[in-house]
């Protein structure tokens, strides 16, 4: 080989690092720009619903613990939840918290989650033993089902709070009554209008036995689900679920049934191109197996042909519960829609 060709393969080496080089500038120069421009995490879609909110800062939230409980939520949700303070003093072993909370899930109808920051730094939403703990919050639920946070259940907490403080020589700290009664008001409009449920009903001629009805779902492939039978999805989390004469399976006094329901709960379920179109072709399974008659929620026989339909309009639904801050079927949308 000469050396002009040994030198004409040192330059195109040459060449080709110059231009790796410049292609990795260029790609570092970019993502710089991308990292100045877009935030790191977006607005929550339901920030617009909850002005009277917005302005307020969860103290020491604004990171998640490395070491907290794998399946805790050790982050209060400030669009979903109104949040009281408690500053302790002196820091609380965890065996004195423990019992002084012990009873605190809940004032009225609405769920109360208490997140506490450990001494030494860090939170947890589940107590440890031979820990100390310097602050906590009681977070509870804005909206439910079962209607928007009342004045009285917001007393209700402001109360416990106290009673904490005085317990431990804390200081208590919380917003308004008013910007919260508001809050809870807009939550509770906006998931009326999110808020949707589907079902078929399988109407047998004759009374049947709970525990033969029972077999024949779970031949069929349900599964139990906390207290009832559910139509599962790869996520673990219900499609659908069964009504025994319109109550779960846990609640069911009789030993016979005369009608057997499949709910579909939209909020509650993940999203799906053929919630209505699966849930109709396994009651059609059903209904042979149970020689039942297949209807809907105005008791009218199920048509086939109204089944993509019918998807259509849920998908529609699944997708303005994303749009306004609700996955269906995530923590947050199930503790709304509860």
């Amino acid at each position: 080989m000469s050396d002009l060709q040994i030198g004409l393969i040192l330059l195109g080496v040459i060449l080709i690092l110059i231009v790796l080089i410049f292609n990795w500038w260029q790609d570092r120069r970019i993502r710089r720009k991308m990292q100045e421009h877009f935030p790191e995490r977006e607005q929550d879609p339901l920030m617009s619903h909850a002005q009277a909110g917005a302005d307020r800062r969860e103290p020491g939230l604004a990171q998640r613990a490395p070491d907290d409980d794998a399946g805790g939520e050790a982050e209060v949700d400030g669009v979903t939840e109104a949040v009281i303070d408690i500053a302790f003093a002196q820091p609380v072993p965890s065996e004195q918290l423990y019992e002084a909370i012990a009873s605190l899930d809940k004032v009225g109808t609405k769920p109360v989650r208490v997140i506490v920051e450990r001494e030494g730094g860090g939170h947890r939403s589940r107590l440890r033993p031979q820990e100390s703990y310097v602050s906590m919050q009681l977070a509870v639920l804005l909206a439910n089902r079962r209607g928007a946070l009342t004045d009285i259940e917001w007393s209700q907490l402001w109360a416990q709070a106290q009673g904490l403080a005085e317990r431990f020589d804390g200081a208590v700290e919380g917003p308004e009554q008013a910007p919260v009664m508001q809050q809870a008001q807009e939550l509770d409009a906006l998931c009326a209008g999110l808020d949707a449920q589907v079902g078929l009903a399988l109407r047998m001629p004759q009374t049947r036995s709970l525990s033969d009805v029972s077999r024949v779902l779970k031949d069929a492939g349900f599964l139990p689900y906390q207290g009832q039978l559910a139509w599962m999805s790869d996520q673990g989390r219900p499609r659908f679920t069964v009504l025994f004469d319109g109550v779960h399976l846990s609640d069911v006094q009789a030993d016979g049934v005369n009608r057997v329901d499949l709910l579909l709960d939209l909020p509650n379920s993940p999203a799906d191109e053929q919630a209505f179109s699966r849930m109709a072709s396994v009651g059609r399974d059903l209904a042979r197996r149970l020689d039942a008659e297949l209807l809907d929620d105005q008791g009218r026989p199920v048509s086939e042909s109204a089944d993509q339909a019918i998807d259509g309009q849920l998908l529609e639904m699944y997708e303005r519960l994303g749009q306004a801050g609700f996955v269906a079927g995530s923590e947050r949308t199930i503790r709304v829609f509860s």
